[in-house]
């Protein structure tokens, strides 16, 4: 048996000595465990060195693609012909039908040549000689360097940096636009204030001015061209009776200047979004299928690169843009941001308030899909992006239609609502709010009797307490435990004097029990 193995620095061709040891696949690794032992198994029989790294790169890309390169046909036809009849052992099945149908030689692919190739690749040193170390470790740094920028198809079209430069460019030329026409309302509005409330269009205000200059002329010019009949009429007839102050020449020739300064910057802003469009479309048509060529450009122009975009998740993408308010929240503990760049999408804003941070939330999920698809997909396409935004669409629908589905049971279906039944209430008419008389004047009529039996009561109690000290003193008791007495009494008239007494009758009729009971005790103590 033959081996055909590939390294960077050439092809080689081994000789099996022993076919018996292949058989036991498992325990093959231990046969290559030293040079010694795997020069007993195989035996090189022919190295054709790359002579250079380019032809390394052409027989390496033909072997990825499956494909045979004339250099390895010719190999094989001086080296392997003659030995027709033993078998090739081949690591890539494709290329070893390719073999078999152009030199008709049998070739052999199986779980023992992967571990055969394994062990051969462990001692290539050892196995291959008169070829360094150094030497192999250059070649397979060339070979690597030289694959990898063949594998990443290096195209003009494929270049994300004019879309980072473009929409930045964008932006600025929006920002000074803007200033230059607040500019140029506020200059001429001195001379004729009347014309920018007629027009509100910025690049038709600028043409108009820049068309008659001095407001006097407007009479006279036909700017059918730029403004329509009811409008010019407006125009016209505001420029008679304008309230604007009169200016110079020069004046005039400054303001038609910036004028033209509006026009040319506008025009130029056309032309870059029309190239933007076209960009975008090239290097990432279904990320601008999904949320537009503006929204995705700044997507690409925040991370850096499509490729720097394509390694984030989809609540990254979700909030990028709003990392400021994103760390505000979280240090302060409140809610986080829903939506950064991709608020500005379509299909959120066409979105009720209540479902745009659901539908934000799904439409990132489908635009980090389809920026890894177009940074690493080798299809230029825009089905993927399509596709997506139809389900983000119906999605959206289902929302808005608040068609809510339940997904246990048999199978999805409209959530049923339950019938309404009218239940009517008797209501009873209470009659206690048709009494007008006030209730506190009452209870403080009460509370003063109450005051003024109470005072009655303890000055005959006083009374009664001096004649029992006097009793007492005669007889010889101790004043101790008069003053005991004493005191305990009064903490008694303290204590019913504090109570609250309730406004019913009845609760006046118990309280009068309760003292009548005191005095009675009192008396009998005496």
């Amino acid at each position: 048996m033959l081996v055909l193995f590939e390294t960077p620095a050439g092809y080689a061709v081994f000789k099996v000595l022993d076919e018996k040891k292949l058989q036991e696949v498992d325990s093959l690794w231990r046969e290559f465990e030293t040079p010694e032992k795997a020069n007993k198994i195989v035996k090189l029989k022919h190295f054709e060195k790359f002579q250079d790294t380019t032809e390394a790169l052409a027989a390496c890309t033909a072997l990825v693609e499956g494909k045979l390169s004339k250099n390895l046909k010719k190999i094989l036809k001086k080296i392997v012909a003659k030995d027709a009849h033993e078998q090739l052992a081949i690591a890539d099945a494709k290329l070893g039908g390719v073999i078999k149908d152009k030199l008709n030689l049998s070739c052999i692919h199986s779980p023992m040549v992967t571990e055969l190739m394994r062990g051969i690749r462990s001692q290539i040193e050892g196995l291959i000689t008169g070829l360094p170390s150094r030497e192999m470790a250059a070649m397979c740094l060339g070979l690597a360097h030289s694959l990898s920028r063949y594998k990443l198809k290096f195209s003009p079209d494929k270049v994300d940096t004019m879309i980072v430069q473009a929409i930045s460019l964008l932006d600025d030329l929006d920002k000074e636009l803007n200033n230059y026409i607040m500019r140029c309302r506020e200059w001429y509005g001195w001379h004729f204030p009347e014309l920018g409330k007629i027009v509100a269009d910025n690049l038709t205000y600028c043409k108009c001015v820049r068309k008659v200059g001095d407001r006097r002329n407007f009479s006279t010019s036909d700017l059918s061209e730029v403004l329509p009949e009811e409008i010019d009429e407006d125009v016209k007839a505001a420029a008679e009776i304008s309230m604007g102050t009169e200016v110079s020449e020069e004046d005039i020739n400054n303001i038609l200047h910036l004028c033209d300064q509006v026009i040319e910057i506008s025009e130029y802003r056309t032309q870059l979004y029309d190239y933007l469009k076209n960009r975008m479309m090239a290097i990432a048509p279904n990320l601008t299928v999904m949320v537009g060529e503006l929204v995705g450009a700044r997507l690409i122009a925040h991370a850096g690169s499509l490729l720097n975009l394509a390694k984030h998740p989809a609540s990254t993408v979700q909030i990028l843009g709003a990392e400021k308010a994103l760390f505000r929240a979280l240090k302060t503990k409140r809610d986080t941001p829903k939506f950064g760049l991709i608020y500005h999408a379509s299909l959120v804003g066409q979105t009720s308030t209540k479902n745009k941070g659901k539908i934000s939330r799904m439409l990132a999920a489908k635009t980090a899909l389809t920026i890894r698809y177009d940074a690493l997909g080798e299809d230029s396409s825009a089905e993927m992006g399509a596709e997506n935004r139809l389900k983000v669409e119906t999605r959206l629908r289902h929302l808005e239609e608040k068609g809510i589905r339940r997904i246990s049971g048999t199978g999805k279906a409209l959530a049923r609502a339950d019938k309404y039944q009218h239940k009517s209430e008797v209501k009873v008419y209470d009659p206690s709010g048709d009494s007008t008389l006030p209730a506190v004047p009452k209870k403080r009529k009460i509370e003063e009797v109450e005051e003024e039996e109470m005072e009655v009561t303890v000055k005959g109690k006083k009374i009664k307490v001096e004649i029992k000290e006097e009793a007492d003193v005669e007889e010889g008791e101790p004043v101790k435990k008069k003053k005991k007495k004493k005191e305990k009494k009064q903490r008694a008239e303290e204590e019913a004097a504090s109570a609250e007494e309730p406004s019913t009758s009845t609760a006046v009729e118990s309280t009068e029990k309760k003292k009548k009971k005191k005095k009675i005790k009192v008396e009998q103590e005496d």
